[in-house]
């Protein structure tokens, strides 16, 4: 077991979690597509009463069995978690770990809803985001340092 940490893009809402192991998943259902507006969501799954919340998020009923924990201030998806016949686990999203590095996918769910030409990007040009001058010029100006 370890402690790990997390939040959203503001910090109004942050948390504590005691996993049992860096295992994720990837999930490609249309739902998880939807509230994230991305093509999949990596999600850890996580007992219930190993989370400890720093200001609550607030809910959002996704569907009549499971809802969806966000920031109302920033917006970012933090949660799914059944509401009815609950295993007493649910799913923090990845991307709010402090150090989603980690965490390795170890398999995938909602596959009719895969898009797989989004799965390997192998070979694709990349750019660090310091290498985009425009975006670079924008923060110095606005903020003074590029962001964490």
């Amino acid at each position: 077991m370890s402690i790990v940490t997390g939040g959203c893009m503001c910090g109004k809402v942050r948390y504590t979690a005691e996993i049992e192991n860096d295992d994720a998943y990837l999930c490609h259902c249309r739902m998880c597509q939807r509230s994230s507006g991305n093509v999949s969501l990596a999600m850890k799954n996580v007992r219930e009463e190993n989370v400890r919340w720093e200001g609550e998020p607030d809910y959002y009923q996704s569907s009549p069995f499971a809802r969806r924990g966000f920031c109302s201030s920033c917006g970012t998806s933090l949660t799914f978690e059944f509401t009815q016949g609950s295993s007493g686990k649910m799913d923090l999203i990845v991307g709010t770990f402090d150090d989603p590095s980690r965490y390795k996918a170890k398999h995938h769910f909602g596959v009719e809803s895969m898009h797989r030409a989004w799965l390997d990007t192998e070979g694709l040009p990349e750019m660090r985001s310091d290498e985009h001058q425009r975006l670079v010029d924008l923060w110095m100006k606005t903020v003074g340092k590029l962001p964490d």
